[in-house]
């Protein structure tokens, strides 16, 4: 059979999801079957065998990454003459809402955590960094909540740069799914940590680049490695909704939430509702900004109807 083009240019490597679990070698198992449980969202398939074919080898490959940065970090500040304070090795984990980019980033936070040397893994997610309500409401952003936009990118980018330079210590707002909103006075603190995991839908996005030459820093410019985590439209669409029925009858009951208009909706309605905000809003945003991104990514995760990841695409060096 004729190899094609696209496939002999592309910056990655593919493995099935078998050839990719050969890759765990000898990498010890260190999470329990009832841990594995308790790391799963809402809705996500995973299981142990999961994490063994699947996040372990990712857990090998991720300390031979970190080894090497280590060294190379060493080497110039030999090169340099300097001793700056160690930088820790931060990941990006990206795509579409229900995707299920929550459940990847914990396995990743615990497996990394439970290494011989046992490093300090924290994580935080973007949705800290959106702007309040108020402002979205101000600005009529409500409806692109979750949109490069809607995010306080200065902010993210000033914690990021404190973290990178060892300030300690950092501080990330907090989100309340709950609420739907970004709780006021309220953090999490970042105290240098060897590993950082940062987990959002637009970690990956890019701007347009200034016609001056002017250097404008990304997030993901301060990321050591990336992960993009991919499915089809349809799965996505299908996943959205299964997620909203089953929140309909469990935090959407809440009077706290934001949602609990939609508690006491039929199934045919939150079906109805599920799929339109789904067509109009998180669709539009996978189009426009999650998905051009995912060639940015070191490292593609391919997820099947089932929620189990059967592909594994590995940016070449």
């Amino acid at each position: 059979m004729e190899q094609r083009v696209e496939d002999t240019i592309s910056p990655y490597r593919t493995f099935s999801r078998a050839e990719w679990a050969t890759l765990r070698d000898d990498t010890p198992m260190t999470l329990t079957s009832e841990e594995v449980t308790r790391l799963r969202s809402l809705h996500d398939r995973l299981d142990f065998k999961e994490v063994e074919e699947v996040y372990l080898p990712l857990s090998r490959l991720l300390s031979l990454y970190v080894n090497a940065t280590q060294r190379l970090f060493r080497a110039q500040e030999r090169f340099l003459g300097t001793e700056d304070i160690k930088m820790p090795f931060i990941i990006g984990v990206a795509g579409s809402v229900a995707v299920g980019k929550s459940t990847t980033a914990r396995v990743l936070q615990a497996l990394l955590a439970r290494w011989p040397n046992v490093p300090k893994v924290d994580l935080v997610t973007t949705d800290g960094f959106l702007y309040p309500n108020a402002i979205l409401e101000r600005e009529g952003l409500m409806e692109k909540k979750g949109f490069p936009e809607s995010y306080d990118l200065q902010t993210l980018l000033r914690f990021l740069t404190d973290v990178k330079a060892g300030r300690r210590p950092a501080r990330a707002p907090v989100y309340s799914h709950l609420t739907y909103d970004v709780t006021p006075n309220q953090w999490v603190e970042v105290d240098r940590p060897e590993i950082l995991i940062v987990e959002g839908l637009n970690v990956l996005q890019t701007g347009r680049l200034p016609k001056d030459g002017k250097a404008i820093p990304f997030v993901s410019d301060f990321f050591d490695f990336s992960v993009y985590l991919d499915a089809d439209d349809d799965v996505l669409k299908a996943w959205y909704v299964d997620r909203f029925l089953t929140l309909r009858s469990t935090a959407f009951r809440d009077p706290k939430s934001y949602f609990h208009r939609y508690s006491q909706l039929t199934d045919e309605q939150a079906i109805e509702t599920a799929s339109s905000i789904w067509e109009r809003i998180n669709l539009v945003n996978l189009h426009e900004n999650i998905l051009p991104t995912r060639q940015r990514s070191d490292l593609i995760l391919k997820k099947g109807e089932s929620h189990l990841v059967e592909q594994v695409s590995l940016r070449r060096l």
